[in-house]
């Protein structure tokens, strides 16, 4: 009895309860062949399964590191994976409620962490090898989507780490840009230089055979594509409609947070704005842009707006808006069908998993790359008609949920506005806290804001 309640059994037990219960969680239950593993690791030590060292006997101090890395490695794989990991802000796209250079402690379990799509990968890296610049992951092993349970659900206004949704295929030697976006770009050249234009088809098409002939183009699975961060605005089943930047939601007006922000037109009596006042509104020197002597362009929450209002030699401060009808090529769905804009958008309707849709040639555009690439249809069109995995079809029932992003820095942010929807395989986690934030443009300690540390993430 004695033997029985021995040290070495006590921690097998412990050991193999935390250990069904992951399996439980995983739902895989031929895992349960690993308990095999556990009871040799802490009973009967058959088989040394740290086989780089000795089991008995000193070990070299090089062998001790090694033994300490690979644990180190094992574990914050472990952790990056199912309960949280680190990211750290770019771009301005959600200032002033995240900064460029926060930190964030990232949660995976809030809506459940996923599986990897491609587990064979080097440690610590999202797609791309340190020195070598080669791909950092294996297709030798291929997971399907699965999500395991969390903690709760996406809800609007959710900060949302996710995969870049147009960073399946990438352009190598132009990384900062969307595949999609460069032929877009390079098809619109084309059509402006044509003198008898023709179908926006045939300029995709030629467009997109040049990049590919020209440049070395990649695929990228879900979990191996950018993260973002960005605010949730819809969630599916919402309606989104922007009229004169003002957000609606099911027909209701989104109140702006206090520290979302719009560009201002800032017009002077000739004068320059002392800097010190930009600075005392953390307007960072980067977004101070002068268009002339007397007017400024920038980003601006409505309180600061406010404030440089009042401003002795300010004569004028106004918004800049697009104009309701103007149509922007560059906006989702890329279509002039639609004419919409940055600032007059929608209404559209975000997908809900198990519902279908009506589909013809006008609405297609909307959810055409949710059937070809998101849900892995194969999808074409002749004429009128669309197929999808070779049957006619008038209607398509989704597979999953999508959801719309959409930065807090309306006019400085690369969100669903540009790309579409966000499926729900792609949502990471939600920024619970900064861990640590760094200045860009300040040197030595002031480097590090220290108010941020540790805020909530908002």
């Amino acid at each position: 009895m004695t033997d029985f309640f021995s040290k070495k059994h006590i921690r097998f037990a412990i050991a193999a309860i935390l250990y069904i219960l992951v399996v439980i969680w995983i739902g895989n239950y031929w895992l349960l062949l690993g308990l095999g593993i556990i009871f040799d690791l802490y009973i009967t030590e058959k088989v040394n399964w740290t086989f780089w060292k000795k089991r008995n006997g000193r070990n070299s101090a090089f062998i001790e590191w090694l033994d300490a890395l690979i644990f180190a490695v094992i574990a914050v794989t472990l952790i990056n994976i199912f309960l949280f990991q680190n990211y750290r802000i770019p771009t301005p796209s959600m200032e002033k409620s995240l900064l460029v250079g926060d930190h964030l402690f990232v949660s995976k379990l809030a809506y459940g962490p996923r599986l990897p799509n491609t587990p064979i990968a080097f440690p610590f890296t999202q797609h791309t090898m340190p020195l070598t610049k080669g791909k950092s992951w294996s297709n030798l092993v291929i997971w399907p989507y699965k999500r395991l349970a969390g903690c709760g659900e996406v809800k609007n206004n959710d900060p949302i780490v996710f995969n870049f949704p147009a960073g399946d295929t990438v352009v190598v030697e132009e990384q900062a840009t969307s595949y999609y976006e460069i032929v877009r770009r390079n098809a619109s050249y084309l059509k402006q230089r044509d003198s008898n234009p023709k179908p926006n088809n045939y300029y995709l098409q030629m467009a997109r055979k040049d990049v590919w002939d020209k440049y070395t183009v990649i695929y990228r699975p879900v979990d191996r594509r950018d993260n973002y961060v960005k605010r949730c605005i819809g969630i599916p089943g919402d309606t989104l409609m922007i009229r004169s930047g003002v957000l609606y939601i099911n027909g209701k007006v989104v109140s702006d947070n206090n520290t979302q922000q719009t560009t201002y037109y800032v017009v002077t009596n000739g004068t320059t704005i002392n800097p010190k006042a930009f600075e005392r509104m953390d307007i960072s020197r980067s977004d101070q842009k002068m268009l002339s002597g007397a007017t400024y362009d920038l980003p601006l929450t409505k309180a600061n707006a406010a404030v440089i209002s009042k401003f002795s030699n300010v004569t004028e401060v106004f918004p800049d808006l697009e104009r309701e009808g103007v149509y922007a090529p560059q906006i989702f769905p890329y279509s002039p069908v639609y004419g919409w804009n940055e600032d007059n958008y929608g209404p559209i309707w975000m997908p809900v998993k198990g519902m279908t849709v009506k589909l013809d040639t006008s609405n297609l555009c909307l959810y055409e790359r949710i059937i070809d690439v998101y849900e892995e249809n194969d999808l074409r069109v002749e004429g009128n008609t669309i197929y999808i995995n070779n049957v006619a079809a008038d209607s398509y029932t989704f597979k999953m949920g999508y959801y719309w992003m959409m930065g807090d820095n309306r006019h400085n942010s690369a969100d669903s506005r540009y790309w579409g929807f966000v499926p729900e395989d792609h949502v990471v986690g939600t920024p619970k806290f900064i861990w640590l934030s760094l200045d860009k443009e300040a040197k030595g300690l002031n480097r590090i804001r220290w108010k941020r540390m540790f805020m909530k993430a908002r």
